[in-house]
């Protein structure tokens, strides 16, 4: 429906899911990245007892995009409503609201409501924002309905873990190594070939081929969300067979115990993919099994990274 430049339109999933478990999945905007393809990080900027304001960095159209939000919880009435307050050209106005209902005690119907306006109501960007909202809310929907319904097997297939390098050096140095991606492969054994774009401030877009030990090269694709100089936070988009989804970040911070002491890590979380399990691993494979292959595989990209960059770190002293 549109009136005066303003669209606003609707999408709906049933889901066998209790409503208050819903409810709290959507209001934890942290575990978006691993529920919601499209998003790649949301940080709080304020938060109290019922309203907050996050940021969002998410794709659209396959395009990186960030916004800021205002959102207003409604526990009792399981309603969230939110609205952009900073958007992103075409956007000129965004928001919505997200209506969960209880259709019985196992099985709830998801509302997500949209209204928007083009910048100076431009045709041509309501049809890009008319695209965009359509495909993220279809995606968004058929992720959660996915994610809610096998919440128990995503627990069991769900794990983080982290590596911390202590650094005798400047955060800064350390973090600089880390954003200058497109540097690794001078920097870096194990990167092939790399592509960083950042067309955006403190989003980029990093492409690279890594090497494994057996000689074999494999592909990735990832987008990162920048803090200077404490937090790079990514998500990977392309992922190996044995991983549905994959995000992470890598954090510096001054220990405060030495001069210019830094504690560097590399933080991830996995999902496995459980029907590729058999096919890479042998058939006699359990899922603790490709758990483990994949922390070693990923530990061990991420301490030679943190090696190189406290080397890097230390000689700039």
């Amino acid at each position: 429906m549109a009136q005066n430049g303003l669209r606003e339109v609707e999408h709906e999933i049933t889901v066998s899911a209790p409503a208050g478990a819903v409810y709290r999945l959507i209001a934890d905007v942290e575990n978006w990245p691993r529920i919601f393809p499209p998003t790649i990080y949301v940080d709080h900027v304020e938060l109290g007892e019922n309203e907050e304001r996050i940021r969002i960095w998410a794709t659209a159209n396959g395009e990186a995009k960030n916004w800021t939000s205002r959102r207003v919880l409604d526990p009792q009435a399981l309603r969230i409503d939110f609205r952009q307050e900073v958007s992103t050209p075409p956007v000129a106005s965004m928001g919505g609201t997200w209506v969960i209902e209880p259709l019985s005690d196992t099985e709830s119907r998801i509302r997500l409501l949209h209204d928007y306006r083009a910048v100076d109501d431009d045709p041509e960007g309501l049809a890009w924002i008319d695209e965009a909202v359509d495909r993220n809310s279809r995606s968004e929907l058929a992720a959660l309905k996915t994610n809610v319904e096998f919440a128990h097997a995503s627990e069991e297939l769900t794990f983080s873990f982290e590596d911390t390098v202590r650094i005798e050096g400047s955060a800064k140095d350390v973090y600089d190594f880390i954003n200058e991606a497109h540097l690794w492969r001078e920097r870096l054994p194990h990167v092939a070939s790399v592509r960083l774009e950042e067309d955006t401030p403190g989003l980029q877009t990093l492409e690279m081929d890594t090497r494994a030990k057996d000689g074999s090269t494999h592909t990735t694709k990832s987008y990162r969300v920048t803090f200077p100089h404490h937090k790079i936070a990514y998500k990977q988009v392309t992922l190996p067979a044995l991983m549905t989804m994959h995000t992470g970040y890598w954090t510096f911070e001054e220990t405060g115990d030495a001069e210019n002491s830094v504690a560097a890590t590399s933080q991830h979380t996995v999902v496995i993919n459980t029907g590729n399990i058999a096919r890479i691993l042998g058939a006699e494979a359990t899922l603790a099994d490709a758990k483990e292959y994949v922390q070693t595989a990923l530990s061990t990209n991420s301490r030679a990274t943190l090696g190189h960059s406290k080397s890097y770190a230390e000689n700039k002293r």
